[in-house]
């Protein structure tokens, strides 16, 4: 039976992303982004679980403070008469702020792991893709004259990359994995500003085939992705989707890394390129952890088995789509 409250719910949350868009003021960017967060509360709390409560308050004190400090950038802008050039660089550098703690950005990224280990793998998946586009929207429009980026995105990649070291839950390290993302994000975004759309897509598609995989197995942490005695194909999809996440040739995630690699070259910023490519190393190490057990664990049969398994042509089809780089790249799309 279709739920009419969530398919509003989630109308209205869609409706908030596409208003941020198409706004042309920011108050009416504000507008879109408060639709989006009232929108999205009810579809956290569906579950009405202690965790889901807890996951609802932090989201929305998080997003309320964003909120709140945009809103106060937005009206005071209006004294531009005191003295344009500094109001102007406080107005940026508040926006900038407020995007940074809606998003989850170093330094303000302590709530957005913690709020991900309270959810249901749905509400993440909302969470790490669709809830990042308006805030990002708001940030492209603000990129080339912010003078912080270049220390965000190096903050942003190595906090990523560290946090994840010593995780053992899934969803925190896909978490941390979500903000070392998001620091190539905000480099695509600033050295070539229509690159971050391309970036998030498929981002957002190889992060949705993962959290349905790990849905599918009900895997919470490392050690319950062997629960269900994987077969081949089945641990082979699961690597394959981590190496892709990963960025390493020749997956679908190395695609848009490679074109921000490009990006950054043609641009001289070495050494940010640098930092970000040995986040990206760290990174790959607790993938391989994950794929490490899976992959050399023959079988078990531990108490928890619940026999949830991917259908051949699930996998396959998963497969399939991370190995279409060669491909994109051939016909250049």
């Amino acid at each position: 039976m279709l739920n009419i409250s969530n398919l509003l719910f989630f109308m209205m949350m869609i409706m908030g992303t596409f208003m941020v868009v198409s706004s042309e003021t920011w108050l009416g960017m504000w507008m879109g982004l408060e639709m989006n967060l009232i929108a999205f509360i009810p579809i956290l709390y569906k579950s009405k679980s202690t965790t889901s409560s807890e996951s609802c308050m932090i989201y929305f004190l998080i997003q309320s403070m964003g909120s709140i400090l945009m809103l106060m950038s937005v009206l005071s802008s209006s004294l531009m008469v005191i003295s344009p050039y500094l109001i102007s660089e406080l107005f940026n550098l508040m926006l900038l702020l407020s995007m940074m703690i809606k998003l989850g950005i170093p330094p303000f990224h302590f709530w957005f792991p913690e709020i991900l280990e309270k959810m249901s793998w749905v509400n993440s998946t909302i969470l790490m893709t669709w809830q990042k586009a308006g805030p990002l929207i708001i940030m492209s429009h603000i990129v080339d004259v912010s003078k912080l980026l270049p220390p965000v995105i190096c903050i942003t990649v190595i906090v990523g990359a560290i946090g994840g070291l010593n995780q053992t839950s899934i969803r925190k390290i896909m978490g941390y994995s979500s903000i070392n993302h998001m620091g190539w994000m905000i480099a695509s975004m600033k050295f070539h500003n229509e690159f971050w759309i391309k970036y998030l897509i498929i981002y957002s598609i190889i992060i949705t085939l993962m959290i349905y995989t790990f849905n599918v197995y009900s895997a919470f942490f490392i050690n319950q992705l062997t629960s269900n005695n994987p077969k081949f194909l089945e641990k082979l999809m699961i690597i394959i989707q981590f190496l892709s996440l990963g960025g390493l040739p020749p997956f679908l995630g190395f695609l848009p890394k490679w074109f921000v690699i490009q990006a950054m070259i043609i641009s001289n910023s070495l050494t940010i390129l640098g930092v970000m490519i040995a986040s990206v190393l760290i990174t790959l190490f607790y993938y391989l952890r994950l794929v490490s057990t899976t992959l050399l664990i023959h079988s078990s049969t531990p108490k928890w088995n619940k026999q949830n398994q991917l259908t051949k042509e699930m996998a396959v089809i998963i497969i399939t789509i991370n190995i279409l780089l060669p491909l994109i790249a051939m016909f250049g799309l």
